[in-house]
């Protein structure tokens, strides 16, 4: 009997890809060349499965031109390249890999808020560029961590992880979902307190975006909720590009009007908006909250898990409908 056959769309660890190829007829793409969705369309022919990331769009158009297609893994917990009510309707399933990255998405939101609280960015910076003559009182002075008040927009897994954190900063913890946790919960959760969103952006010294992207979050955060907050503020988004109005942080940011933002994710990434390379206030990384090698490689795993399972028994491990 002949193995399925799958596409793997991104490079993957090699070792991920020899258990696969154990099991599929795989057709893999380790020069990481990035499909065009008339490229994907064509490496899909004859697929029953595929492993994807975030850069591939797997939509109606796809769907249509791919009958053959049963299943799609997501190596990622969000899966907004995933159109799930079009996969449902078609019957290809659709999973993800949640729980693997929680934990290390959590460590990188607090280092990036941390670095841009304490301008560590800005302050390297300045010294590799030869400007660091002499001490004087204010020179990089930035905004505490300890003892202030810490808002989490999102509180999901990965937002009761970073607010678990915030206890051994002695902070308060504010958060806003669109649904309130168990008590049990948030006690859990440094005792972290239900606010609407605008009080959370009222109130908050330190904002982390965790929210996942949809078309009801798409600018959640855009010129009137940056209005809202103090100008001594910062924002940090480990949550998806989309979420927050690029254009309007960047206004804001040369305006002085929040304190500094440390972006992990943009709108049109990896295109993003070039006019965040002029402003000092500001930490840019490329998408890596989840990058240890031990938390990718276990993506990777997973990824491959749900694939095996979907395709050979009908039920991913993580299924997304």
């Amino acid at each position: 009997m002949s193995k399925p056959a799958i596409l793997v769309a991104r490079a993957i660890f090699p070792e991920v890809l020899r258990r696969l190829e154990s099991v599929f007829e795989v057709e893999s793409n380790q020069d990481d060349h990035l499909f065009t969705p008339q490229e994907l369309i064509q490496r899909l022919q004859g697929k029953a499965g595929a492993l994807v990331t975030g850069s591939s769009r797997i939509d109606g158009a796809v769907l249509q031109a791919c009958p053959d297609l049963r299943m799609v893994a997501n190596m990622a917990v969000g899966y907004d390249n995933l159109d799930i009510p079009a996969m449902q309707a078609a019957g290809v399933l659709a999973s993800n890999t949640p729980d693997v990255l929680t934990e290390t998405t959590a460590d990188f939101g607090w280092a990036l808020m941390m670095a841009t609280a304490r301008r560590v960015t800005e302050a390297e910076h300045f010294l590799r560029a030869g400007k660091w003559n002499k001490w004087h009182y204010d020179l990089m002075s930035g905004a505490d961590i300890h003892g202030s008040t810490l808002g989490i927009l999102g509180m999901g897994r990965i937002g009761q992880a970073i607010a678990r954190r915030a206890q051994g900063f002695g902070m308060q913890v504010m958060y806003h979902n669109r649904s309130r946790l168990s008590a049990e919960q948030e006690a859990q959760a440094n005792q972290a307190q239900y606010v609407s969103k605008e009080t959370l952006f009222r109130q908050a010294d330190h904002i982390i975006l965790v929210l996942p992207y949809s078309a009801a979050s798409h600018h959640a955060v855009g010129e009137a909720e940056l209005a809202m907050m103090k100008p001594t503020a910062t924002l940090t988004n480990i949550a998806r590009g989309g979420v927050v109005d690029d254009h309007a942080l960047i206004v804001a940011l040369r305006e002085r009007r929040i304190a500094a933002a440390g972006l992990d994710v943009f709108e049109n990434e990896p295109a993003f908006a070039q006019d965040f390379l002029t402003l000092e206030n500001v930490v840019l990384t490329p998408h890596i909250a989840s990058a240890s090698v031990k938390t990718r490689r276990a993506m990777a795993d997973c990824a491959a898990d749900n694939l095996i399972a979907g395709l050979l028994n009908g039920q991913a491990k993580n299924p997304l409908w």
